[in-house]
């Protein structure tokens, strides 16, 4: 498997599922709430623009324009992203 093919399938498996499974959970929470605080608007908008941004790589893999020392810097720092958690 390339560099490439596991870019992307750590963001359409992984990546991109958990930022909708957090998004979901904050609306939830904002809706109990009956409103949102600033600290949530900047979180929803935060994890809102980091999947525009999964989607964006996504596309441009598809399309070949990534170069490898690319492809790879995301996925190191994917990987570091996701071993924090």
């Amino acid at each position: 498997m390339t560099n490439a093919e596991k870019l992307k399938n750590l963001l359409e498996l992984e990546i991109i599922p958990d930022l909708e499974v957090a998004i979901d959970e904050l609306f939830e929470a904002i809706d109990k709430a009956k409103s949102a605080s600033k600290e949530q608007k900047e979180d929803l908008e935060e994890m809102r623009e980091m999947r525009t941004e999964c989607f964006a790589i996504i596309e441009e893999l598809g399309r070949n324009e990534l170069e490898e020392d690319e492809i790879e810097e995301l996925l190191a720092e994917l990987m570091e992203m996701k071993t924090e958690e």
